[in-house]
């Protein structure tokens, strides 16, 4: 018998269901059990036909018990006349997803059970309001045209594409090729005219203005025939695109600007790096000036284009004395080379007039603002007294030097000194120390302990330890040794290193 019924309501086009009463304990009905199920029967949740066989009526309409639907099969199964329901609205919050949907029951008695049919008013209504809220998420709509009866019909989004009144009907074919650019109106009537004789669907592209704003749709569009191939309608689908192609107009305009920064900055880099070349000469082998051999490294940046305005000078003085110097000019680039150049340049004219640190490094700041009142930079100046075994520096915000004695390499007290270019006036204190033989003093520019991933300490604390190994390592040569170690460079910045020792003798 269920087999039979089931049979039935599974070609019935309609919702329907049976069910068969289930009485407490004092023989009052307490539920239903669902029998058979029609496919199209569909509860709250959303399980449908088979998957509904089995369960309890008030499992899938918790809210149900004592409604007028309640009622009226109480009623239909006392006196088995049929009786219909609603339309009434049920609501469901079980779940805790408040759902409201409107029935109209037809229910009729079946041997000791119920035969149950309804109409969901409110499904055509749910169902468009799906539609409406995909199209308006896919931000497209759809078009249909009748080509027997010329009629044609536009969903609302269609309409709202191209800011027209509902109520004026949609825009013909020549309507719409007015408000396309001159350019695309040929491409367009041909992609018309093409599917109609071809008869394959086509990708459609062009651009509309409406309200002074240009929009760019996309129509994926087909024929639809009769059996001898006539056309006989139209269907297709708009697409408002305009957010994705305004977006690959700016990353292609964005590109090439890019590509053409590139470009100014290879040159710039060129150029930089040939600056940097001649006025700063790198000696491959050691040097030796008066009681001192220096070897210098220039190490670049990883990212070729922040060429940076680190710098050196050593050079004998007139007294027979030599002058050691390392700096850092902040910034990158072409002006930080050429603010290099200046400052280089200018010490080695200024230490014919003086060679105290202190008083060098004065002139040096005032050169550099009175040159550029922008431009800073950082440096030590070193002067050593061969004859005496001393050696006098003074710094502008620069790292301090390392002098190495007995092995034990360690960063010198700092003097008092503003960074160069930061005020007109300002003053500068000069130290002493003695440097005799077997001493190692390392100047550098801040790339050398300033690293990615590391803090300043830890930097120094590694190159202290290298210039200790250099040093047991080879005791008689630590400059190449200590140079070879120290010859990676910074990612991020330039780096420039001068190490010096006291010659014997």
């Amino acid at each position: 018998m269920e087999s039979t019924v089931q049979a039935v309501l599974d070609v019935l086009p309609m919702s329907a269901a049976v069910l068969s009463p289930v009485h407490d304990d004092a023989g009052e009905i307490a539920d239903y059990v669902i029998e058979a199920a029609s496919p199209e029967a569909i509860d709250i949740a959303g399980r449908r036909g088979a998957d509904l066989v089995g369960l309890r009526v008030l499992e899938c309409y918790p809210t149900i018990r004592n409604g007028p639907l309640w009622t009226v099969q109480r009623q239909v199964l006392a006196d088995g006349q049929v009786r219909e329901v609603g339309p009434f609205a049920y609501v469901e919050d079980a779940r805790g997803v408040p759902a409201e949907a409107v029935f109209s029951f037809r229910v009729s008695r079946l041997g000791a059970g119920l035969l149950v049919s309804w109409v969901r008013h409110d499904e055509q209504r749910r169902q468009a309001e799906r539609i409406e809220r995909a199209e308006r998420l896919g931000n497209l709509g759809w078009f249909e045209r009748d080509l027997i009866t010329g009629r044609t019909e536009w969903s609302d989004q269609v309409y709202r594409m191209f800011a027209a009144d509902p109520a004026d009907g949609p825009l013909s074919f020549a309507a719409m090729a007015e408000l396309m650019p001159a350019e695309d109106v040929p491409a367009f009537t041909q992609d018309l005219a093409r599917i109609v004789e071809g008869g394959e669907a086509i990708d459609i592209g062009y651009r509309i203005r409406v309200g002074g704003v240009v929009k760019h749709l996309r129509s994926y569009v087909e024929v639809i025939r009769d059996a001898v191939g006539r056309p006989l309608q139209i269907y297709g689908i708009v697409q408002d695109v305009t957010a994705r192609e305004v977006a690959r107009e700016r990353l292609g305009a964005a590109r090439r600007e890019l590509a053409e920064h590139r470009r100014s900055l290879d040159a710039e880099h060129r150029l930089a790096v040939e600056l940097q070349q001649i006025i700063l000469p790198v000696p491959e082998e050691p040097v030796d000036l008066p009681g001192l051999r220096v070897a210098v490294r220039y190490l670049p940046a990883e990212q070729l284009a922040r060429i940076g305005g680190d710098w050196y000078h050593a050079a004998t003085l007139p007294n027979g004395q030599t002058l050691l110097a390392i700096g850092d000019v902040a910034g990158h680039g072409l002006r930080a080379a050429a603010t290099m150049a200046r400052l280089r340049h200018a010490l080695a004219a200024l230490a014919a007039a003086t060679t105290d640190p202190a008083e060098l490094m004065r002139l040096l700041n005032r050169v550099l603002f009175d040159a550029d009142d922008e431009a800073t930079a950082t440096a030590v100046i070193a002067r050593y007294d061969p004859r005496q075994q001393v050696l006098t520096w003074a710094q502008a915000g620069h790292p301090a030097p390392l002098l190495a004695r007995g092995g034990a390499p360690a960063p010198l007290p700092r003097p008092r000194g503003l960074l160069l270019g930061a005020i007109r006036d300002a003053t500068y204190e000069a130290a002493t120390v003695p440097m005799s033989v077997g001493d190692l003093l390392l100047l550098y520019t801040d790339g050398l302990v300033e690293r990615p991933g590391r803090t300043v300490a830890e930097g120094l604390e590694q190159v202290a330890d290298a210039v200790a190994d250099a040093i047991r390592a080879s005791p008689d040569q630590p400059l190449a040794r200590l140079l070879g170690v120290l010859r990676q460079a910074n990612p991020q910045d330039d780096t420039c290193v001068l190490a010096a020792r006291p010659l014997s003798g």
